[in-house]
C-alpha cells in the first residue's frame, strides 16, 4: 500500500469510523503524522517506515512489525500491541500510556518514553507456547517514564534506564542483569525476586522498594542509592 492509497482509505472512512488495514505492507514509506487511531493494524508490517508524530492511540497492533521504524514522539496510549515486533526502533519521547505490552523491543531506542499505566507483565496464559513476555534488551530508555507499570518476569536485561522513573512499577521476577539504573527512581518499585545481577544502581532512588528474593550478586552503586525503607536488602 503507498502512502497516498493509504491517506484515501482514512480520508473516506472519516475521523471517527475504525479502518481495517490487516495485514497491509507499509515497509519504509513516510507516514509522518499519520492518524491510525483505532485502526486495526494486526499483522501490518511497518519495518523501516518513517512514523514521527503518528498517532496510534487504541490502534490493534497485535503481530505487527515495525523494527527500525521511527516512532519518535508517536501517540501509542490504550494500544494493542501483543506479540508485537520493535527491535531497532526508534521510541523517543513516544507516548505508550495504558498499552498493552508484549513484544521484542531489543536494541530499542526508549530515550524519554512515556510508559505509565502500561500492562507488560508477561502472559501466563500462553504457557504451552513458551513464557510470552516484553524483551527489552540492550535498549535505551534514559530519562523513560515507567511509573505504575507492570513489566512482571519481563526481561530488561543491559538496558540503560539512566534516570528512568520506575515509581511503583511491578518488576517482580524481572530480569535486570547488567541493566544500569543510575540516578534512576525507583521508590515503592515490587522487585521481589528480580535478577540484578552486575546491575548499576548507583544514586538510584530505592526508598520502600521491594527487593526480597531479589539476586543482587554483583550490583554495583548500592551504597550510593537510597534505601530508606527498602525490603530485602542485606
Amino acid at each position: 500500500m503507498t502512502r497516498e492509497s493509504l491517506l484515501s482509505r482514512l480520508q473516506a472512512a472519516g475521523p471517527k469510523t475504525p479502518v481495517d488495514l490487516y495485514s497491509k505492507n507499509f515497509s519504509d514509506l513516510d507516514l509522518k503524522g499519520v492518524n491510525f487511531q483505532g485502526a486495526n493494524l494486526s499483522a501490518s508490517v511497518f519495518n523501516g517506515a518513517r512514523l514521527q508524530q503518528a498517532n496510534f492511540d487504541h490502534a490493534n497492533l497485535t503481530v505487527a512489525f515495525l523494527e527500525h521504524a521511527d516512532l519518535s514522539g508517536a501517540s501509542l496510549r490504550g494500544a494493542t500491541l501483543f506479540s508485537v515486533q520493535l527491535a531497532g526502533s526508534i521510541l523517543r519521547g513516544a507516548d505508550l500510556s495504558g498499552a498493552r505490552l508484549i513484544g521484542d523491543l531489543r536494541k530499542a531506542d526508549l530515550t524519554d518514553a512515556k510508559l505509565v499505566h502500561v500492562d507488560g507483565a508477561a502472559d501466563m496464559k500462553n504457557q504451552s507456547m513458551g513464557l510470552m513476555r516484553t524483551n527489552i534488551v540492550g535498549a535505551v530508555a534514559r530519562g523513560a517514564d515507567l511509573s505504575n507499570s507492570d513489566f512482571s518476569r519481563s526481561d530488561f536485561s543491559f538496558s540503560d534506564f539512566s534516570g528512568a522513573k520506575l515509581i511503583g512499577c511491578k518488576l517482580i521476577r524481572t530480569d535486570l542483569s547488567g541493566a544500569i539504573l543510575a540516578d534512576a527512581d525507583l521508590t515503592g518499585a515490587d522487585l521481589e525476586g528480580a535478577e540484578l545481577i552486575d546491575a548499576d544502581v548507583s544514586h538510584a532512588n530505592l526508598a520502600n522498594a521491594d527487593l526480597t528474593g531479589a539476586n543482587l550478586r554483583g550490583i554495583r552503586g548500592l551504597d550510593t542509592a537510597t534505601t530508606t525503607g527498602a525490603k530485602g536488602l542485606p
